[in-house]
């Protein structure tokens, strides 16, 4: 019987457990911590794309922030709810520092360059820092109401 594997059992419930746990359906949550990651990774990342095919930061990136924003808020556990909005324009001004790009050397220019950075795409920045905060409001007010009715 060595090296033989006994077929996928139905649970309790009816589903086939497979490597004995079984799926929920519900996603992953994330923790202050792994949404400041995910987000400096993912933000970072679109950024290096946006970089390499248009040789800037434009539209590509915004969107690209917005989608992490949105993901962030959607997916982070209810106890770390406020890292969602935090960490996403943290993660902005990131991938401004280290991808932007910058007329002269120095650390004044990189300091000058980030605040222009940040300035000329405010508007993506406010919007996808306001969508984290709305679906981050909405979550905590339908937990509580949750809550409450228990």
């Amino acid at each position: 019987m060595a090296g033989r594997q006994a077929p996928p059992r139905p649970s309790p419930g009816g589903r086939l457990r497979v490597y004995g746990r079984r799926r929920t359906g519900r996603p992953t949550r994330l923790t202050a911590v792994g949404t400041g990651v995910a987000a400096v990774l993912a933000t970072l990342g679109v950024a290096a794309v946006d970089r390499l095919l248009f040789d800037d930061l434009g539209w590509l990136f915004g969107l690209g922030y917005l989608v992490v924003c949105f993901q962030l808020a959607v997916r982070v556990r209810y106890a770390d709810l406020l890292a969602a909005p935090i960490s996403g324009p943290i993660a902005f001004a990131a991938a401004l520092l280290a991808l932007a790009p910058v007329g002269s050397p120095g650390a004044t220019a990189q300091v000058v360059g980030l605040a222009t950075g940040l300035a000329l795409r405010a508007g993506w920045l406010f919007t996808g820092t306001g969508l984290a905060a709305l679906i981050v409001l909405a979550r905590f007010v339908a937990q509580r109401r949750i809550h409450r009715s228990r």
